[in-house]
């Protein structure tokens, strides 16, 4: 199954959660698409409700149902909480590091940022999105990327770098410090529903 390519709004707004972060996509319309979103009362099933949030989980850092499955079940085989390993997993991705310093205003930009070459790990040139970056290890950009408008624009407009992540704006390089904590993760998502899921 390939990766979702369609509009993500309109999934958005079914799953009731922004994908990208921005929060634009159900700011005016927050409901369902289609005609009959507005009105629509459909009270969600046990497993319907296990669905929606793997689903989002799955939209949220664009990945296909293979690869997340495949991460879902290495992070079964570390110690510790099955459903907090896989959501820290899934924040260790380069792409989703890249998003989270700044560089790109939503995932699906930082994994083009890092598909065409613009990104180093430790000085050396890594185009693999799902590439899982070390603690310890610095993400930068290649000297000819430096200047590149689309970086200078979403660093203009991003406030917020999480803890886990040592970011130097000027330098636009940053140095991922340690493995994040639940409670530094998205709140909307409830991991436990995506392990019963799995576990069917």
């Amino acid at each position: 199954m390939a990766r979702y390519t369609g509009p993500t709004w309109k999934v958005s707004r079914r799953l009731g959660i922004s994908l990208s972060g921005t929060g634009k996509e159900i700011e005016k319309r927050p409901y369902a698409p289609g005609q009959h979103g507005p009105t629509q009362r459909t009270k969600l099933s046990e497993y319907g409700m296990q669905l929606q949030e793997k689903q989002k989980l799955r939209y949220m850092y664009g990945m296909n149902e293979r690869q997340f499955r495949n991460l879902f079940n290495k992070a079964g085989e570390m110690p510790g909480v099955h459903g907090e390993n896989f959501m820290i997993l899934l924040e260790t991705r380069l792409d989703n590091l890249v998003y989270r310093m700044g560089l790109a205003r939503t995932r699906s930009a930082a994994r083009q940022l890092v598909n065409h070459g613009h990104i180093l790990v430790d000085g050396k040139r890594l185009d693999i999105p799902s590439y899982s970056v070390k603690p310890g290890q610095e993400i930068s950009l290649r000297e000819r990327s430096q200047n590149l408008t689309v970086i200078d624009e979403a660093l203009d407009v991003n406030n917020f770098v999480p803890e886990y992540i040592d970011f130097d704006a000027e330098a636009k390089k940053g140095t991922f410090v340690r493995f994040p904590e639940r409670s530094e993760l998205s709140a909307e998502i409830n991991e436990a529903l995506i392990v019963e899921f799995y576990s069917r």
